[in-house]
């Protein structure tokens, strides 16, 4: 197996006491801490890490299999001590497979090459892109999306600092949202994202409203969790900006599962076909006249399904709007008193009178 490594040299006064801060701090994270005179060995997901005292410097090595597995361990290391003493971020400067400055392992750029109108409010977009094996997995099933403010001048899009860390653009230049992607097709080098439709577009509305075959924007990932594929009965409750996530769920999700898909929509004229080979019973919820965020339609249709009582597992899955998101998540704890591993439930948007969003999404 090919290993990759990267290492960083610099001055740290106090490079001992400092180095015992930052094991306490990443060891109540779960990282795994070998420590035997002046090295400590990190063990990560992404590889390996070891930190050396030398007098007042101190020495960090990394080796992971992968350059994405390098990017995170230097980024994550590097993060830390900057944290503790910013003055650092001058003065950590990575060699060796870590390389010069670039966009980081993660981003890619996508190119329009298709768009289509799937119902009145939904617009689905196939762009073309490269290292798209990456999002072929089930458990992530989410990307940032990155899109240039300014169609004239020249995109300004993330970049890795010497010392590992990732800039980004000011937020006036470059809008970054979550998306679900609908349809990966690793061979040809392509994917299908849906986009929400909206009268007060954001980035992403806005851009669908726009896109062309050729219009570039910028992808990163993949993230986010999805509902796990070994449980025996699933709820999965959305509106329409959750819909293409609820669609990949149950056209991934084995055909042994059972329960019930709810899915909020406008109306019968928002409905999509969903390859749905599971036991799973899809529900769709309209909203005739009522705006998208101001009715209890998913909740009440929550309260109403009947959990499975004979002893199988079950897990809950969850996309919507803030207000929703809260009173789902409340009934799930509290109510189904449904366990950490047993549910997720997320906000992806937010109307303008409520609160911060959590995990918010934009589509």
């Amino acid at each position: 197996m090919t290993t990759f490594s990267a290492e960083a040299r610099f001055e740290l006064k106090g490079a001992r006491a400092v180095i015992d801060d930052m094991c306490e701090h990443l060891r109540s994270h779960g990282v795994a801490i070998d420590r035997s005179g002046d090295r400590t060995v990190l063990t990560l997901y992404h590889g390996t890490s070891e930190i050396a005292v030398e007098g007042d410097n101190a020495l960090l090595k990394v080796e992971a299999p992968s350059l994405t597995g390098i990017a995170v361990l230097t980024e994550t290391l590097a993060s830390h001590f900057i944290e503790h003493f910013p003055d650092l971020a001058d003065r950590i400067v990575w060699s060796g497979a870590a390389g010069e400055p670039a966009h980081p392992v993660w981003f890619c750029l996508l190119t329009v090459v298709g768009t289509r109108r799937l119902t009145p409010h939904m617009q689905r977009i196939t762009f073309e892109g490269s290292d798209l094996g990456r999002y072929s997995g089930f458990g992530d099933i989410h990307m940032r999306l990155m899109f240039p403010r300014d169609d004239d001048g020249a995109p300004q899009w993330p970049r890795v600092s010497p010392n590992g860390v990732t800039q980004y653009p000011p937020e006036d230049t470059l809008a970054i949202r979550k998306y679900t992607y609908r349809r990966i097709d690793v061979a040809a080098g392509t994917l299908d994202v849906d986009f929400v439709l909206h009268e007060d577009a954001g980035p992403g509305s806005d851009f669908a409203f726009r896109a062309k075959p050729g219009t570039v924007i910028g992808m990163g990932g993949p993230g986010g969790r999805c509902a796990p594929p070994d449980r025996d009965w699933y709820l999965l409750a959305g509106d329409e900006t959750a819909l293409p996530a609820i669609a990949r769920i149950l056209e991934t999700l084995p055909r042994t599962a059972r329960g019930v898909a709810l899915i909020e929509v406008a109306d019968a004229a928002e409905e999509q076909p969903i390859i749905n080979r599971t036991g799973i019973d899809i529900r769709w919820l309209h909203r005739d006249d009522a705006a998208p965020g101001t009715t209890t339609l998913l909740i009440d249709a929550v309260r109403a399904v009947e959990f499975p009582s004979d002893g199988s597992s079950v897990f809950a899955w969850g996309g919507c709007e803030f207000a929703a998101f809260k009173a789902i998540r409340s009934y799930a704890r509290n109510e189904r008193m449904l366990k950490k591993d047993e549910s997720l439930i997320v906000s992806y948007w937010q109307r303008a009178d409520t609160e911060d969003a959590e995990n918010e999404h934009d589509h």
